[in-house]
């Protein structure tokens, strides 16, 4: 999505949804199957638990999302937390059917649109307060399976971040562009 001079919350939102995808596949790309489906310990979700929770609430919250509550009655989230059982494309399938409805919601939205009233398990927010519940549970789990990732991975570690040691460098080659945001600005196409 380019960003539009008048929309401009819907696209920075847009743009912030992009980063938070470019993190999760650059953390995932990283680990093995076996890392992928790894706990760190029992009571600690790996990166496939989370995918696959974050798959099943974004198709729930953004399904048919100006007509429907946001809470389907068919979504089984504590299922969301079992083990994953199916392999690395399927997972990566099921979690990219959530955030293309998310994608596709914030796609055909404006500025103007952000004030109108819908559902989260019956409960009234402005499609401006879904979003960014949405987005803010998005970073939340980026965060999560960034650490996780960490946990888990054994060998070398690409930085989903400006690397330690690497701001001053960071800094002069990016100052006063869009991609001194973060390694992975530039892009604002939501996938």
């Amino acid at each position: 999505m380019e960003p539009d001079s008048s929309d401009t919350w819907v696209s920075t939102v847009a743009a912030t949804v992009v980063s938070y995808r470019r993190m999760i596949d650059a953390a995932v790309e990283q680990l093995s199957d076996s890392e992928l489906n790894e706990r760190p310990r029992p009571d600690i979700n790996s990166v496939a638990v989370i995918l696959r929770h974050l798959g099943g609430k974004l198709q729930s919250r953004w399904t048919d999302f100006l007509t429907t509550d946001g809470e389907k009655p068919n979504r089984d989230r504590d299922h969301e937390f079992a083990d994953w059982d199916g392999d690395r494309a399927a997972l990566m399938a099921y979690f990219d059917s959530g955030w293309q409805l998310l994608t596709a919601a914030i796609r055909h939205l404006n500025d103007s649109d952000v004030g109108r009233v819908i559902l989260i398990r019956g409960e009234r927010h402005t499609i401006a307060d879904a979003l960014l519940r949405s987005v803010a549970h998005v970073s939340y789990h980026v965060g999560q399976i960034a650490f996780v990732s960490r946990l888990v991975h054994r060998g070398e570690w690409r930085w989903l971040t400006i690397a330690p040691g690497k701001s001053a460098q960071h800094n002069n080659e990016t100052w006063g562009t869009s991609s001194s945001r973060s390694v992975f600005s530039g892009e604002t196409n939501i996938r």
